[in-house]
């Protein structure tokens, strides 16, 4: 096998929309760095049962919305 193909595997905090902190590995940053997350499993309609809402923080449904609004969808 070759050396140095597979990334480093670490540590990593992981931030949930609640505020809560967890542990997981990852390969994404560094040793400790913290990932906040704007979508988890508390949150998102697929585990809630749909009946909350995803914010559009980026602006990106509306976006959509404003550029496909004379197709009559």
């Amino acid at each position: 096998m070759k050396a140095d193909t597979h990334p480093d595997y670490h540590l990593i905090n992981v931030k949930m929309t609640d505020g809560t902190v967890i542990q997981m590995k990852s390969t994404w940053g560094s040793e400790g760095d913290t990932l906040s997350l704007d979508v988890d499993p508390t949150v998102h309609p697929a585990w809630t049962g749909g009946s909350s809402r995803l914010l559009d923080t980026g602006g990106k449904v509306s976006k959509f919305k404003n550029k496909y609004a004379g197709l009559g969808f």
